[in-house]
């Protein structure tokens, strides 16, 4: 353990860890625009500045770490008016369509603008003026309103392992490209949206069928059935349809989807989607309660096992289902049937 000193206060913490996960681990609030837990520290957006008693510059605190008795400072006035040049550099290099943007209410930059009173940029100059990139079908790139953050990148060779974009040039002409600058329907990107979810601010965003703000829609947690991998995930739900899904930071994906969780729910919406269970009466399918379709399962299960035996049985199950809804599957035709004639439609 190594004893430190925050804005005046004795902490005792972790040895070896980052000022950053310390001030975390105590509740103390660092801005940082570049950091990511899962990743490796960065340093690029240089927000996460502190002071640090006998350094004559400020330190990262993302990529800094402990001491026994370091002494630090996170909002001093000099770390204050530190953020406050950095922000207003990113802000004057920025579209200023707060009003308009999609990611307005989730925007970290905004947010940061906002807490530390940059009204509007004060360095006047020449503006990035990219084309959009709207080749891939699931989301767009917008490297107009891109602060080179650098995460997006980092997520896509470090988690993802697709390597799909980079950073290409250097000084103000820096940019996320991909391969040659042909755009990301010809890189390897997998669409997975795995750096659509950690951009902070609207570079990167999803192609929506339904327009939404971020505070209309109520987050509901669900595990992605695709495969039997078990992803968590939040269905972002406005009224009472689903419009977007967003990865969550759990077991077993850590924050990361495939395209299939990411994008695949409009489903879910279809009109022509089964709601209630569907009996045939009089050659006629009609709406019907569980319960009398429970009851008619039942009954013809009996009716046929005692007429011609439990193989006369057979079960198919499906990947869409978790792992332990195909167990009980097969628990029941097994257990409670008495039939071994299970398969699963994987095996296509």
């Amino acid at each position: 353990m190594a004893n430190i000193i925050i804005n005046g206060k004795g902490y005792q913490v972790e040895d070896g860890i980052t000022i950053l996960e310390a001030c975390n681990r105590l509740g103390i609030d660092i801005p940082t625009l570049c950091h990511d837990e899962r990743l490796e520290p960065y340093a690029a957006c240089r927000l996460c500045v502190v002071e640090i008693k006998g350094k004559g510059k400020l330190e990262t605190s993302c990529s800094t770490k402990v001491r026994d008795g370091m002494e630090i400072e996170t909002h001093s006035e000099r770390v204050i008016r530190a953020r406050k040049e950095i922000l207003d550099l990113l802000f004057s290099n920025h579209p200023n369509d707060c009003l308009t943007c999609e990611k307005s209410g989730e925007c970290k930059l905004q947010d940061y603008c906002y807490e530390y009173g940059i009204v509007e940029g004060t360095y006047i100059g020449e503006k990035k003026n990219y084309p959009l990139d709207e080749s891939n079908p699931f989301y767009t790139f917008d490297p107009n309103k891109c602060i080179l953050c650098g995460k997006c990148v980092r997520v896509c060779s470090e988690l993802q392992g697709t390597n799909a974009i980079g950073l290409k040039d250097r000084g103000f002409d820096t940019k996320v490209s991909t391969p040659f600058d042909m755009g990301l329907a010809t890189s390897k990107c997998v669409s997975c949206g795995n750096c659509v979810a950690v951009c902070p601010v609207g570079a990167l965003m999803p192609k929506k069928r339904e327009r939404y703000r971020a505070w209309e829609v109520r987050r509901v947690k669900t595990t992605c059935s695709y495969c039997g991998v078990g992803c968590q995930m939040y269905l972002l739900v406005k009224g009472d349809k689903v419009v977007g899904v967003e990865p969550a930071k759990s077991r077993p994906n850590n924050g990361l989807l495939c395209v299939k969780g990411r994008f695949g729910y409009n489903f879910i919406n279809h009109p022509d989607r089964l709601k209630t269970p569907l009996i045939k009466r009089n050659g006629k399918f009609e709406e019907a309660t569980w319960e009398e379709a429970y009851d008619l399962i039942v009954s013809k299960i009996n009716e046929i096992k005692g007429k011609y035996g439990p193989d006369a049985f057979a079960g198919l199950t499906s990947a869409r289902c978790t792992n332990e809804e195909n167990y009980l599957f097969q628990k029941m035709f097994r257990a409670l049937i008495g039939t071994n004639n299970v398969d699963h439609c994987a095996r296509l």
